[in-house]
């Protein structure tokens, strides 16, 4: 009897795995963001003076680019996570839309 009961939690574990790991495979189709957070601060580094609370600048090409190249998942990672001094969250959260990136800007 052990034997039996054994067997099914085995199956019922494995079902349980192979379920697991086809949602997470899902989610990472949709656009997890594969890097770190402070990596993903760095990539935008270009983008500082466009952030900055009530800075009148536009986001350079440079910034812009790395807007695009970033993706959404991660730049919504970077503005939804914790506060990152100097940087206005909402002028981070336009630069989608300033970049013409083609990815709907982030919420939070």
């Amino acid at each position: 009897m052990k034997v039996g009961s054994t067997t099914k939690a085995m199956v019922s574990l494995v079902v349980f795995l192979v379920a697991m790991a086809a949602m997470v495979e899902g989610q990472g189709a949709a656009g997890t963001c594969g890097n770190t957070f402070f990596s993903s601060l760095v990539q935008l580094i270009p983008c500082r003076p466009a952030v900055t609370p009530f800075s009148p600048i536009p986001p350079s090409e440079a910034c812009c680019n790395a807007v695009r190249m970033l993706g959404r998942a991660c730049l919504c990672v970077l503005v939804n996570g914790p506060p990152i001094s100097g940087v206005d969250r909402n002028m981070a959260m336009e630069l989608p839309a300033k970049c013409t990136a083609n990815f709907e800007p982030c919420t939070y």
